[in-house]
């Protein structure tokens, strides 16, 4: 067995499919460019030592058996090694050594970056038999059982399967995933608002409490279950639970149109399937913010830009865009100018990076 082992793992955008995940629905994911990096070192005692070149100064501890949760991003490590443990795993003491450039706060997956990262070391350092699907499993496992933040599969699925200049077709019920390449004609572009978003917070969780009371009036455990069809149905629920499911419905299928158009390279209906989930997610799902709302409409007004839409779990973070290949960069930033002089926020690209 190796004394160290290091691995990389990506942050993502997901492109479509918000807050279906956890009905067993379909997403779009991509990875981003910024990535986080394990290094670790067994150790001959039962001690976890970890450190992040975000905090030079600040050295974590604990013991391996004892894992408690309530120590910040250390939770996420302790989350691993407590969640490989019941899955009767013999984890050695280990010193970490993390390093990322994925944002906090942003909605990119910094977290599912963590965790994949530290997993996939972990994976080498033991010569664990684990595969990638398995893997995403374990971490969104990390997040659910110790961290408590009730997230879906996908943000895990697309750290430890995504892949450069594709998006990740996955079905969240089945685990079935089809690779479909980003045409060359279009640029991804996402900026981040300033505003941190948190997946443990009360609003995130109210929603998905909602939409499962939604399902259940509609007879189903989950809204994947309930289609476009059904939309006379969801419309005799009760306001707020109607609005909830008809999110969920209409965002299914706006995946499978997204798919269709990228494999038409249908830039256009692209943008346009875009600027209808960030409505739904506006209007219906009440997962934007009045900043959010403006980024977004300013990307949408920009004519370098086909569509422009909140990502992530919501109530901060980044929107993606889709732009015309090579005027993505310059787009951007005219877009965040304009974005500070009208809510003082300093807007920041993400990806494209910069030259």
């Amino acid at each position: 067995m190796p004394e160290v082992a290091c691995a990389d793992a990506h942050g993502r955008v997901n492109l479509m499919g918000e807050h279906t995940d956890y009905h067993d629905g379909y997403v779009l994911p991509t990875i981003i460019p910024q990535f986080t990096h394990a290094d670790i070192r067994r150790r001959d005692d039962r001690r976890v030592c970890a450190s992040s070149a975000a905090m030079p100064l600040e050295s974590l501890e604990y013991e391996l058996g004892r894992e408690s949760p309530g120590r910040g991003w250390l939770d996420y490590v302790q989350g691993v090694t407590a969640t490989l443990a019941r899955r009767g795993v013999d984890i050695p003491g280990f010193d970490l050594r993390l390093e990322s450039t994925v944002p906090l706060g942003a909605g990119v997956s910094s977290s599912a970056a963590l965790e994949v990262s530290v997993l996939r070391s972990l994976r080498t350092l033991l010569g664990l038999a684990i595969d990638d699907v398995m893997l995403a499993r374990i971490a969104q496992a990390v997040e659910t059982e110790f961290v408590g933040a009730p997230v879906g599969i996908m943000d895990q699925m697309a750290s430890s399967l995504g892949r450069e200049g594709e998006a990740l077709f996955l079905d969240t019920r089945t685990l079935d995933v089809e690779r479909v390449p980003l045409p060359p004609t279009i640029e991804i572009v996402v900026i981040d608002s300033g505003i941190p978003h948190t997946h443990a917070g009360g609003q995130y969780a109210a929603r998905r409490r909602e939409s499962f009371d939604a399902a259940a009036l509609l007879g189903v455990e989950r809204l994947r279950d309930v289609d476009s069809r059904s939309l006379a149905r969801i419309e005799a629920l009760p306001p707020l639970l109607a609005r909830r499911a008809r999110h969920v419905v209409t965002e299914n299928a706006r995946v499978l149109a997204a798919v269709a158009a990228l494999r038409a390279a249908d830039a256009a209906r692209l943008g346009a399937l875009f600027n209808a989930s960030h409505a739904s997610m506006r209007d219906d799902y009440e997962t934007s913010t009045p900043e959010i709302d403006r980024l977004v409409a300013i990307a949408q007004q920009h004519p370098a830009v086909f569509g422009a839409r909140l990502t992530g779990g919501g109530f901060g973070g980044a929107v993606v865009l889709i732009a015309s290949a090579g005027r993505g960069r310059v787009a951007a930033d005219e877009i965040c100018a304009a974005y500070q002089r009208e809510t003082g926020r300093p807007g920041v690209v993400l990806v494209p990076p910069p030259s």
